[in-house]
């Protein structure tokens, strides 16, 4: 209170008329992953041979956290034969992507740090080992990469989906969570056993995962331990009375029992002959035009473009972050076969941002038309938030307000929304209910 700006401060002054008292770590905060010193001048020399790694794995009998200081002064002295051969393939990505020097020394002493850490130094190494590289001042990202190009990774780390479904599922008992876990794997990566299932999109999963979990939860605090148990009472019973919950929770029922009942895990399938009233549909509505306005006056030429081309176009979010730079061509975009004119505003916010991308990333090869500091080294997309969150404005909701301006223009015209979107009929169904039908022309009454 006593400290004025730009002073050191005077703990004697400060102390003068009472204990002046600090809260604690507010002055002070330590990075997560602080900076990695300069790395030793020592460079591995070149490997001898082609790396073989060693087919077997060296279990560990106690499990004792090492000393960081000890592994990182370690670090700075390792030149195995693995690490010499790593060096070759981060000097390639290093001239491939145009990574700067920092970024490269990192990976290198990353590098290191994973072959001091390990038991066996000449097998393969997972990615589990590489997570826990910041505890160490390692890289986690770069680090990964090489390795997969490497073709030294195990890639052993669990999907989004797959924690959250750990979370969800963590207080069943043990008979009812495994019959669970068969049923993710088979959503997730399909089966060619009877029943036959394709493989679904994660985003699908976690819908039923959310969907059906309070209903077995419900189960087991009941007293279940098996869902060999389940009726079809029990299922009538837990269903919810909202037609918007029922509907998807009915859905996530019968693909859980029919997996089950495939892999002969439960008798009969409780959910057979289990009927509802399909849900409502939702109304589509349209946006604030001034919001809308704003988003493509973003001084972000990201956002900016990224508003452009769902408010013209009606792009969806997915469609718009897997955009590749070579998908627009003489101001024409092909999108899943169909060939779209790009309107005026878009092509002056596309042009702002190639300039902005060219400038700021000169050397990439990243062939997505969106990228980011941490994309621009590598050749994935960038994650679902970007550019959405420097916006206030949802792609989805902006994306319907697109449909339903041209629902009211062309007056419920479904086949051009079809053609002109990409979208089904059912989908298509939802702005023309919206449309007002055009009027019937007037019959002029002949005269007697």
């Amino acid at each position: 209170m006593l400290q004025e700006p730009g002073r050191a401060l005077d703990l004697v002054g400060a102390n003068k008329h009472g204990q002046q008292m600090f809260f604690a770590n507010m002055h002070f905060h330590r990075r997560k992953t602080p900076r990695l010193r300069a790395p030793s001048r020592r460079r591995p020399s070149p490997p001898t041979s082609p790396f073989r790694p060693a087919p077997g794995e060296q279990l560990a009998l106690f499990e004792m956290a090492p000393d960081p200081k000890v592994v990182r002064r370690l670090a700075d002295w390792e030149n195995s034969e693995l690490t010499r051969y790593c060096h070759q393939v981060v000097l390639e990505h290093t001239e491939k992507f145009g990574w700067r020097a920092n970024q490269r020394n990192d990976v290198i002493r990353s590098l290191k740090l994973l072959q001091t850490l390990r038991d066996t130094p000449e097998a393969k190494i997972r990615a589990s080992d590489v997570l826990v590289l910041p505890a160490y001042d390692g890289n986690i990202a770069s680090t990964l990469d090489v390795l997969a190009a490497a073709g030294l990774l195990i890639d052993d780390r669990p999907r989004r989906v797959e924690v959250y479904f750990a979370s969800k599922t963590a207080s069943l008992p043990e008979p009812m969570r495994t019959e669970l876990e068969t049923w993710l794997l088979v959503l997730l990566d399909g089966s060619k056993r009877a029943p036959r299932q394709r493989q679904r999109d994660p985003a699908t999963a976690r819908v039923r995962i959310l969907a059906i979990t309070p209903i077995v939860t419900a189960w087991a605090q009941a007293g279940v331990t098996t869902l060999a148990e389940i009726t079809s009472q029990d299922v009538y019973d837990a269903l919810p009375t909202v037609p918007t919950k029922r509907v998807p929770a009915l859905t996530g029922l019968r693909s859980l029992f029919t997996v089950l009942r495939g892999r002969r895990l439960i008798f009969t399938d409780p959910t057979r002959g289990v009927k509802t009233e399909p849900a409502p549909r939702n109304i589509p509505l349209p946006l604030d035009t001034a919001a809308i306005r704003n988003a493509l006056a973003s001084p972000d030429p990201a956002t900016a473009l990224a508003v452009a081309l769902i408010a013209f176009h009606a792009l969806t979010a997915h469609q718009a972050r897997h955009l590749l730079v070579t998908d627009i061509v003489d101001g024409r975009l092909s999108l899943d076969g169909r060939s779209l004119p790009l309107a005026a505003p878009v092509r002056v916010r596309l042009t702002a941002w190639l300039d902005y991308r060219e400038r700021r990333w000169p050397h990439t090869i990243n062939p997505h038309l969106f990228l980011t500091q941490f994309t621009a080294g590598r050749l994935t997309a960038p994650s679902h938030v970007f550019p959405w969150k420097k916006t206030t404005l949802r792609p989805q909701a902006l994306r319907e307000d697109r449909i339903l301006a041209e629902a009211h223009a062309n007056g419920g015209d479904m086949r051009a929304l079809c053609d002109l979107f990409g979208i089904s009929i059912e989908t298509a169904l939802r702005y023309t209910a919206t449309a007002a039908p055009p009027p019937a022309p007037a019959r002029s009454r002949s005269q007697p």
